[in-house]
């Protein structure tokens, strides 16, 4: 059986393994990036010490994005994606970084970075976030599954506020309330009307079921 054909970017990759020391820095990276698909977690492991040693410099590129681009042949993305992730399985998954068998396959990168968002950024409940970890740890479901999961639950998380906008008024009422009573001189007038703008926004905050005393009312004392 004749051996599948290799693309342009393995090519390019080998080309200029053929001009380094095996076992050097830069060789090991290009190596691990030709066995990306199966061993992602060593490349990101490489990528991250290039980026924060500064080698790229060192083998002429002006930029990480550009080492990445033109030598790995990755895109700026995908690059950012697979050194996250890594750090993030080395500090939250570390069992999963030891030796193992090779039977079981590593989670799919992308994946991680899903799971990484929740815990950093997207605000996943406790719970959210372990069934999404199951799904992709001990469940071991294909990333499209895991999207489908991780959208879902973002959706909700992001679903707007509707009195976001009102209680964003009210707040910047009292900040220019609070501004305007630190000045010497102030129009006539202008302050009890803005009390008063203040006491309606109020109002409609607390007729829409929120607590003024707790959030509004401590705004008012700045």
């Amino acid at each position: 059986m004749p051996d599948t054909p290799k693309s342009s970017g393995e090519r390019h990759i080998e080309q200029i393994m053929e001009q380094l020391e095996p076992g050097s820095d830069r060789y090991v990276v290009l190596d691990k990036a030709k066995q990306f698909k199966s061993s992602w977690v060593e490349l990101g492991e490489k990528l991250l010490q290039v980026n924060n040693k500064g080698h790229f410099r060192e083998w002429g590129y002006g930029s990480f994005e550009e080492y990445c681009v033109q030598e790995i042949r990755i895109k700026r993305g995908t690059a950012e994606k697979l050194t996250m992730a890594y750090r993030f399985m080395e500090k939250e998954e570390p069992q999963l970084l030891a030796p193992r068998q090779e039977l079981k396959p590593l989670p799919d990168y992308r994946s991680v970075d899903l799971l990484r968002q929740a815990k950093e950024e997207k605000g996943f409940s406790d719970e959210e976030y372990g069934e999404l970890r199951k799904s992709i740890v001990e469940e071991e479901r294909s990333h499209p599954t895991v999207l489908k999961k991780f959208k879902e639950v973002a959706a909700l998380r992001e679903e707007p506020n509707p009195l976001a906008p009102l209680k964003a008024t009210l707040s910047a009422a009292r900040r220019l309330e609070s501004s305007l009573r630190s000045l010497d001189e102030v129009p006539a007038g202008f302050l009890p009307q803005l009390s008063e703008l203040i006491t309606h926004l109020e109002n409609q905050v607390e007729a829409a079921g929120s607590d003024p005393q707790g959030e509004a009312g401590n705004l008012r004392e700045i």
